[in-house]
């Protein structure tokens, strides 16, 4: 039986709960993680393997331990060529260093603005090159995930199709070589799903937040962290480029109950396929709602969107584009919602060359759809925590009960982690738990 050993916070197919996400990030800060992980142990999922996941631990220490229990190493990175990466790629080069056991790298981007020439030389350079030495010795070829990174890497020395191969991300692969995008038929009653990052530029926010206006049946779908702590626990505000993105929980879309964090994929994916449109700027967001059935757009912010979209031809329109009025009815007009459908065969037929190329076994030897797997069974049939219900819409009693949870819970957290921002939040809710038992008191006085 061979084990092999994979990047990620948790299976999808273990069930998170909100009081355990308190104590730990099985997310890696970002539910969009959640998506190439389920692809890869779906993909990996044969009868001859068992799959474990890495908690994402990157440390030198780990690699006696690894050589010894485990016959392979996968990792899907997302753009961790970034100068705030630098210190977990040095980790993990270090760790791949020691290791005696194939080391494969399933996608891996680079961390630019849109309009990238790439003529400018990176802080971060030289340990991608370490990292890439690093991981050829290990494996046969770098799987990037699209045509500006492999253009880096070229710059960097390596050769296109000998040391890497654009791959795409392998999220949208989860489900094989076909995609069946529903029909659109666009009006004010679409069950719309929304989503944003945090870094956004203010046209893409506010055009997000008309869109509000017009399509009362939305849904705000968060994907970081500490948006989770908001949902569940009230705070800490986040941090964003835009004085109008749902940073707080007075956020229109917060006070009307329109934001729905999955702490698991499963109920997410649920979600998305009961969905008419996705829309904005979180690649992996709208990920989810094509390998969902949903048509979905895209708008593309830096050079990682932009080549992912380009490379899988995802519906996408470039964020400089995008005014604050802008009518949905004619950005979908000239959008073929069906591309990525039409380019998935060849995209994942040179998917599965990469992963045979590093002699990866995989569900789809002899069947490119393989569908109803005894993994699929099992992530269908689990039992998944849902959205979280938002912290501000919840009864007295509850909300207490939580925010009592979210102290003693994170406060083990700021234990493990030394992390002062939570501590902050600590004190905060403290206070604000004396003044709900006080209100409680008092209204249960009063209606006596």
């Amino acid at each position: 039986m061979k084990k092999i050993l994979i990047r990620g916070g948790i299976s999808p197919l273990d069930n998170v709960n909100s009081e355990e996400l308190l104590l730990k990030d099985f997310s890696g800060s970002n539910i969009g993680n959640y998506l190439y992980q389920y692809s890869i142990f779906r993909t990996l999922c044969t009868d001859d393997t068992q799959l474990y996941v890495d908690n994402y631990a990157s440390n030198i220490k780990n690699a006696e331990q690894i050589n010894k229990n485990y016959n392979q190493y996968i990792l899907a990175l997302a753009d961790a060529f970034r100068e705030d990466f630098i210190p977990q790629l040095k980790e993990y080069t270090n760790l791949i260093k020691k290791l005696e056991i194939p080391v494969i790298i399933a996608g891996v981007g680079l961390r630019a603005p849109y309009d990238t020439t790439l003529e400018e030389e990176f802080v971060f350079d030289n340990e991608v090159r370490e990292f890439i030495n690093a991981v050829l010795e290990k494996s046969t070829i770098v799987g990037v995930r699209g045509q500006i990174t492999a253009d880096y890497l070229s710059k960097l020395g390596f050769r296109e199709g000998v040391d890497h191969q654009v791959i795409g991300c392998p999220s949208m692969y989860a489900h094989g070589e076909s995609l069946n995008i529903k029909n659109l038929e666009l009006d004010k009653s679409n069950k719309i799903a929304l989503n944003l990052s945090e870094k956004s530029a203010e046209n893409c926010v506010s055009f997000i937040n008309n869109l509000t206006k017009e399509f009362r049946n939305y849904t705000f779908i968060p994907q970081i962290y500490d948006e989770f702590l908001l949902t569940y626990g009230g705070g800490p505000s986040i941090k964003s480029n835009s004085i109008n993105y749902p940073s707080t929980l007075e956020h229109k879309m917060y006070e009307e109950n329109k934001v729905k964090y999955f702490p698991n994929l499963q109920p997410w994916l649920k979600f998305m396929r009961e969905t008419d449109l996705s829309i904005g700027t979180r690649l992996h967001g709208n990920i989810a709602a094509t390998i969902s059935g949903t048509p979905n757009i895209t708008i593309t912010t830096d050079a990682r969107t932009r080549e992912l979209a380009e490379y899988h031809h995802l519906p996408s329109i470039p964020y400089f584009e995008i005014e604050d009025n802008h009518d949905l009815k004619n950005i979908v007009e000239n959008m073929d919602l069906q591309s990525a459908a039409k380019q998935q065969p060849k995209n994942f037929k040179n998917y599965i060359e990469f992963l045979d190329k590093n002699q990866i076994d995989h569900i789809y030897q002899n069947d490119n759809q393989a569908t109803n797997t005894k993994f699929d069974e099992t992530f269908s049939n689990g039992e998944y925590e849902g959205a979280i219900p938002i912290i501000s819409h919840c009864m007295y009693e509850t909300l207490v009960k939580r925010l009592r949870v979210f102290n003693e819970n994170t406060t083990q957290r700021t234990k493990r982690l030394n992390n002062n921002k939570i501590n902050s939040i600590n004190a905060k809710y403290k206070f604000k738990i004396k003044q709900l038992e006080l209100e409680i008191d008092f209204l249960k006085n009063k209606s006596v």
